[in-house]
């Protein structure tokens, strides 16, 4: 196919495509003539799978980039799925104050618990901490101890995942539902919580509560 059908095919605009292109998130097509090319449907199915990780799951190119070629890579054993899992997590930077230091302390004895054999050096771990220790910084702390709940939650949610990923016939067919998985399941998850807190609050105080809201926001 030409990079025209290529577009209309995937809904991606031409444009954007050649910016792929040139950044190596899409594979150059079979060069035809000296401006043409002719496109497959591995060029489709990984046309719809980067535009789902950036404008879905809001990775930037460079993370879609390092995702991509730890899924291309060689290796045939599972290391590489978790080496794609921890490319979907944001590093930061951080400044050690007390908050820090309780966030980290409290990260490591909810891992620890609930017997989670974690890599010191998932990059999620540091995410985690961030998240409480910001919650620290403002005072949340009636947040804060529904973090194991949440803990309990996200175990059961995991479980059903890896268990769903495992009845994949191949390591590349595991590798791109992690990164799928991982990345546009943040935002359903997102999503569903703020449509589940909307449903409970109108629950118990009547739908005019969130109406007024939607209004004030029109």
């Amino acid at each position: 196919m030409r990079i025209g059908e290529l577009s209309k095919l995937s809904g991606v605009p031409i444009p954007t495509i050649k910016y792929y292109l040139r950044e190596g998130l899409l594979p150059a097509g079979e060069r035809t003539q000296f401006n043409q090319a002719q496109y497959e449907e591995t060029h489709l199915r990984r046309l719809k799978l980067v535009r789902a990780l950036v404008e879905v799951g809001g990775l930037s190119i460079a993370a879609t980039r390092t995702v991509l070629e730890l899924m291309n890579a060689q290796a045939s054993d599972l290391a590489r799925l978790g080496k794609a899992q921890y490319a979907l997590t944001t590093r930061k930077e951080h400044e050690p104050d007390e908050a820090w230091e309780w966030a980290t302390a409290r990260v490591s004895e909810l891992l620890a618990q609930r017997h989670w054999q974690v890599s010191p050096r998932n990059p999620a771990r540091l995410q985690l901490a961030e998240a409480l220790a910001t919650l620290r910084r403002l005072g949340q702390d009636d947040y804060l101890v529904l973090i194991d709940r949440y803990a309990d939650a996200v175990g059961r949610l995991a479980a059903m995942e890896v268990d769903a990923v495992l009845t994949r016939q191949n390591v590349d067919s595991m590798a791109e539902a992690i990164v799928v998985w991982t990345a546009i399941g943040d935002s359903i998850i997102a999503s569903l919580r703020k449509l589940a807190q909307e449903a409970e609050t109108v629950r118990l105080f009547g739908e005019a509560v969130f109406q007024a809201g939607a209004e004030r926001q029109e």
